[in-house]
């Protein structure tokens, strides 16, 4: 299918209502401000159905201003580590269990990748431990190499579960750089969009406490990641757009 025959936003609408059946969720953020862009409507409304929403943060995040002397990387790390436990709460996420990898932000190893097998394995360790009956994670196919690896490192820590949870991907890159080889296949995929008109203002609050990736407040790194007006906007939509895996594909 080509991008332009293409659309995640025709996919069919559940309502808000629709996120007290996903239960106990463990959301997986490959950098601070994911969770906020692809799903944070989805975490506002768990938690206003009284749902248990544990985080996990993949990446330190410090690859956004790679060449910043005012915010060396140990600084980096700990700015976006703040801002990502500032959203979480905005959302209504209990942040003291949040789990931080600490695995290099544009080097998430792949099933290639050395430590691959040891990030599964503490993936596989968390979701043993909280049983979340959904784990939200990123579309395998957004176009970020760190969100792929994401993506494969979940997909490992899940080989072989007897009872494995629900699996809902999440889109972030893929509105904007997708190819078409990037996009659901003809029958991969069940997708749908999650009406969060109740929360979107919440939403929006928490990704604007991403700071360091919508402002100057890192200032001494030209070449720094900054949010376009153009990417944020298909975030500042009622809906969120999850898509599920089919069986047989």
């Amino acid at each position: 299918m080509s991008k332009a025959e293409f659309s995640f936003a025709n996919f069919p609408v559940k309502p808000a209502s629709y996120a007290a059946a996903l239960g106990p969720t463990m959301v997986i953020i490959p950098h601070p401000d994911d969770e906020s862009l692809g799903c944070g409507g989805l975490l506002a409304l768990l938690r206003q159905a009284g749902l248990p929403v544990q985080a996990v943060l993949v990446s330190d995040g410090t690859m956004s201003h790679p060449n910043s002397h005012k915010f060396p990387p140990a600084a980096r790390q700990a700015l976006r580590a703040t801002e990502l436990r500032e959203a979480l709460e905005i959302l209504g996420v209990e942040t003291p269990d949040t789990v931080y990898m600490g695995l290099p932000d544009g080097a998430v190893p792949t099933a290639e990748s050395p430590g691959f097998t040891a990030a599964a394995s503490q993936i596989q360790q968390h979701i043993a431990q909280h049983q979340p009956a959904t784990l939200l994670v990123p579309w395998r196919r957004d176009p970020h190499p760190d969100h792929r690896a994401t993506s494969q490192l979940v997909q490992a820590a899940l080989h072989g579960a007897a009872a494995p949870p629900r699996l809902l991907e999440y889109v972030v890159w893929a509105w904007e750089r997708a190819a078409p080889d990037d996009l659901p296949r003809s029958g991969e995929v069940t997708g749908w969009q999650l009406d969060i008109g109740p929360v979107v203002a919440q939403k929006q609050r928490a990704i604007a406490a991403h700071r360091s990736q919508l402002t100057n407040l890192i200032d001494d790194d030209p070449g720094g990641f900054q949010l376009s007006e153009q990417m944020l906007a298909h975030f500042a939509r009622p809906f969120e757009v999850y898509l599920e895996i089919n069986p047989s594909s």
